[in-house]
């Protein structure tokens, strides 16, 4: 049985970042799987199957990353409306299953950034 090549990919995470949880820990907003590819819904508002996610958000006072469409839907989509943006954070909560646990099984490794 033969296995297609491993994919590789380069994301640069933000230094204060924290590391990313094992596979079904909970989400700690490490961001690499945004970083590495859009979920369903990042493809939907990126409008991009592949890079990273155009919704993905780094919150300074948190120090982790957040989903756009959760945290400022409004921001994402350009709508600023309140009873349109509530509702879309909600939805974009469910469709990311957030708080469910990590499904990313991907690896990272510490590289310096070029330069």
């Amino acid at each position: 049985m033969t296995f297609p090549p491993a994919r590789h990919a380069v994301v640069w995470l933000q230094p204060e970042a924290p590391p990313k949880p094992a596979v079904g820990a909970p989400c700690n907003g490490c961001g690499l799987c945004c970083l590495a590819e859009p979920c369903p819904l990042g493809m939907l508002v990126s409008r991009r199957r592949r890079g990273a996610c155009r919704a993905l958000r780094w919150d300074d006072v948190q120090a982790r990353y957040l989903c756009g469409m959760v945290a400022d839907p409004g921001g994402v989509t350009g709508v600023r409306q309140g009873w349109i943006t509530a509702p879309l954070a909600w939805l974009a909560s469910r469709w990311i299953a957030a708080g469910v646990g990590c499904d990313a099984d991907l690896a990272a490794a510490d590289t310096p950034p070029p330069g």
